[in-house]
């Protein structure tokens, strides 16, 4: 476990036996889990796009999956593991339509690179290891985990609001491309001022999504 999302984190440097919020370590390990299957599935989704082929079946299921791990929101293990599942489910059937998709475009079948997010799949009696390799403190140089963990937290926040407002009928697609380009991105080898600028990006888009609850 290793957990700061929040300002009451233990010593002011992050949780890692339990949270300061009471979370348990097993729960903070399946929501790193959970955002590293949401990884997985934007990786594919940010490719059908660039296809021009964008699919929106994930847009709510990836929104609700980020905002069930903000702080104190959801600490129910069986929900994660459920929400895990179905995730590595959803993130099949993406996988199979990129396929697909490229095919058509290239004429010939996909054999490029692919993280562990888009590859990796398990059974529940696994998530529990397969956790401890995929949390925070898996990206070794310091700087690029602060701004790649700033990003998800941003993205929480985006998250947030754009459920809220799906609630009430107001969605914009922009925001939801913006939410799978930036999961996909923290998959990627990138430099120091690409992420910066994708923090700002996710500022911005923050705000226009709190425009949507206007």
């Amino acid at each position: 476990m290793f957990c700061f999302q929040c300002q009451e984190t233990a010593k002011n440097t992050g949780c890692t036996v339990r949270g300061v919020c009471g979370k348990p370590e097993k729960t903070a390990n399946l929501q790193d889990l959970l955002i590293f299957v949401l990884k997985g599935i934007s990786v594919y989704g940010e490719k059908l796009k660039e296809l021009g082929k964008p699919n929106r079946d994930n847009d709510e299921f990836i929104a609700q999956g980020l905002f069930a791990t903000i702080t104190n929101a959801n600490w129910d293990n069986d929900r994660f593991t459920s929400l895990i599942q179905n995730g590595l489910n959803r993130r099949e059937r993406v996988r199979e339509q990129f396929l697909v998709a490229y095919k058509e475009k290239q004429d010939r079948d996909f054999d490029g690179q692919l993280p562990d997010a888009a590859t990796w799949t398990g059974q529940p009696e696994s998530f529990a290891e397969k956790a401890k390799q995929v949390g925070v403190l898996a990206t070794s140089n310091e700087d690029v985990r602060s701004l790649r963990e700033l990003l998800i937290i941003g993205l929480k926040g985006i998250a947030a609001y754009a459920d809220h407002a799906a609630i009430l009928g107001f969605e914009k697609d922009e925001i939801n491309d913006f939410m799978i380009k930036a999961l996909a991105f923290t998959t990627k080898d990138m430099s120091v001022d690409e992420m910066v600028d994708l923090v700002m990006q996710t500022g911005k888009t923050a705000v226009d999504t709190m425009a949507l609850l206007d």
